[in-house]
């Protein structure tokens, strides 16, 4: 029997590998990308306490109100005169040496503590033009308060004026420091319109300046022979009465008209000074002067009094909280 031959069983290769496709190699990447791309952007949103997607806007400045320069309209402001309970936003005066296009331009600012000097100044218009025709009010066409930066040594004044328009004042700074010097007026144009402003100026007292506490509250004060009480309690945006009563020896004193009033009331706000003018009631009420007055803000003030007696001024002075 023959040997019947067998032919092996060569198993087929596979088929060799095809190139990969270029455009889909790129495609995949690009899509592996951004998919990491995103989901770590989201991460880092969280982290940042950022919503995906949302765009962060910067915050809004500040908008400055036309109050911020205390500019007001003539016959309101500082120098307003309230005969009765209203709602008010009180504006302080005296912050600035320029406001509503009035200016105070005083010769010198400097002086010796103790001495008296001459305080010479012009009050200049939206011209430029020094004015020389005022509205006379409380019976003098210009009205000069000066006191130390830290409420002390209050004085008001009543300059003088020259035809060219310069006022001028026998002034004496008593002790050394900072003073403020405060020109309140209504200046008049050739129709007959008022503008009251009431402008400030730092004068300086050379010397070793030691500033005093502002004292506590009180509703009482002594000035010589006479007792000064008050009663009332301002608060902030309405007007509200204050009392103020003058006694001697236990028994009312018998006033006097002082600049065509029974008395004026200086008010001044610790820190920037702010100055507010009020004006009291025509007549007494129960013997004592009537005074309606609204806070301008929150803070610690002080309060001056003027009152004639006797043919003599005196001056009571309170501090006032407002909270």
């Amino acid at each position: 029997m023959a040997d019947t031959a067998t032919t092996p069983v060569v198993p087929a290769s596979p088929d060799p590998p095809r190139p990969a496709d270029k455009a889909s190699l790129r495609m995949a990447i690009f899509i592996g990308g951004l998919t990491l791309a995103l989901v770590g952007g989201f991460g880092l949103g969280r982290v940042a306490g950022k919503t995906p997607g949302a765009t962060q806007l910067p915050a809004p400045n500040p908008v400055a109100t036309a109050s911020d320069g205390h500019s007001h309209a003539p016959g309101t402001g500082p120098h307003e005169h309230v005969t009765g309970p209203a709602s008010a936003r009180v504006q302080v005066g005296g912050l600035a040496v320029s406001a509503g296009g009035y200016r105070l331009v005083p010769e010198s600012t400097s002086f010796v503590a103790g001495r008296q000097q001459p305080f010479r100044f012009r009050i200049t218009g939206p011209t430029e033009a020094t004015v020389t025709t005022y509205a006379v009010l409380h019976d003098k066409p210009l009205h000069l308060i000066v006191v130390r930066r830290d409420l002390t040594g209050y004085q008001h004044l009543h300059p003088t004026m020259a035809p060219d328009g310069t006022w001028s004042v026998p002034l004496t700074l008593a002790q050394p420091g900072a003073w403020r010097a405060f020109a309140d007026f209504a200046a008049t144009n050739q129709g007959g319109g008022q503008t009251p402003s009431t402008l400030g100026v730092d004068l300086t007292a050379g010397g070793d300046y030691r500033p005093r506490p502002l004292p506590a509250a009180q509703q009482t004060a002594t000035v010589g022979d006479f007792g000064v009480a008050i009663t009332g309690t301002p608060v902030i945006g309405s007007t509200q009465p204050m009392l103020f009563t003058v006694t001697k020896a236990g028994a009312a004193a018998a006033l006097e008209r002082y600049l065509g009033a029974y008395g004026h009331l200086v008010v001044l706000r610790e820190g920037d000074l702010g100055y507010v003018h009020v004006h009291a009631e025509d007549q007494t009420s129960n013997g004592g002067v009537k005074f309606w007055l609204a806070a301008p803000t929150a803070g610690r003030y002080r309060m001056f009094f003027d009152f004639k007696v006797a043919g003599a001024v005196q001056t009571a002075e309170f501090t006032l909280v407002v909270r």
